[in-house]
């Protein structure tokens, strides 16, 4: 199925039918909507303009705390750049191996392409990430100057990080050499020359979530935020996903008190 990627701003590849589906409705999120992340959003729009603009940008990996906007983040860059060009193709962790027909199909086309990896993250004899390697810097060809590669994941190193994998890191004349495996480890990581860390979300910036999603809330400000703090609580996490989960949750209690 060939796409009119002047029309189409964003694809998912289909790994049984083997051909990329157009997205249809695309999450409305702005990076305006974004709160508490206002580094990360800096670095990677800036990263983002300059891969628009035809300058040297880089493979960026998101890691961190879930639920702390990392996903959002590639939504919200979708929205605020697709009419300069950007486009992006979501890519699951398990069809990586398609990865270099995917490029294929792309690399003559004038758009900018992001290939986006959601929860990116491998085990030590997984071999699938060799596809990965390959296209974030090619092989005996160069990778495309229109395709990047943007992965959100929960480990710094995208795979295992164990205490045996250490055993063999020596230091030698004030250098470390790390072991076979950790060089492994790092060596798919390093791949992506923007790195931006999501750490987990203090009080207050959980409660700054929350009133964005209630900016003409006129009732007790305190008691929506005891509200929202309890619900945290039960889910053992202060995040934006919270805040929007609290959120949804608020809004159908209020429509069944309204009956």
């Amino acid at each position: 199925m060939s796409i009119d990627w002047h029309t189409t701003y964003a694809a998912v590849w289909r790994q049984h039918k083997g051909y990329l589906r157009p997205v249809a409705r695309l999450d409305a999120i702005g990076l305006g909507d974004l709160v508490g992340i206002d580094k990360q959003k800096a670095q990677l729009s800036e990263n983002t303009e300059r891969f628009l603009s035809g300058k040297p940008a880089n493979n960026a990996l998101l890691w961190g705390a879930r639920g702390t906007g990392k996903s959002s983040l590639i939504k919200a860059l979708l929205n605020e750049y697709r009419e300069a060009g950007l486009r992006i193709i979501e890519v699951d962790k398990q069809d990586l191996v398609y990865l270099p027909e995917i490029v294929d199909e792309i690399r003559e086309q004038p758009q900018r392409f992001v290939i986006y990896c959601d929860d990116l993250s491998f085990e030590t004899q997984d071999s699938r990430y060799k596809s990965l390697k390959s296209v974030l810097e090619g092989s005996i060809e160069l990778p495309p100057e229109n395709v990047l590669v943007y992965a959100t994941s929960n480990r710094r190193h995208l795979l295992p990080e164990r205490m045996r994998d250490n055993l063999d890191t020596r230091l030698v004349d004030d250098e470390v050499h790390y072991s076979d495996t950790v060089e492994e480890l790092i060596s798919l990581s390093d791949r992506f020359g923007l790195w931006l860390a999501f750490y987990p979300h203090s009080t207050q910036t959980y409660l700054a979530i929350v009133d964005s999603y209630f900016p003409a809330y006129d009732g007790d400000r305190e008691v929506l935020h005891q509200e929202a703090m309890d619900f945290a609580q039960n889910r053992a996490a202060k995040s934006g996903r919270t805040a929007k989960q609290f959120f949804n949750l608020f809004a159908e209690l209020g429509k069944d008190e309204n009956k």
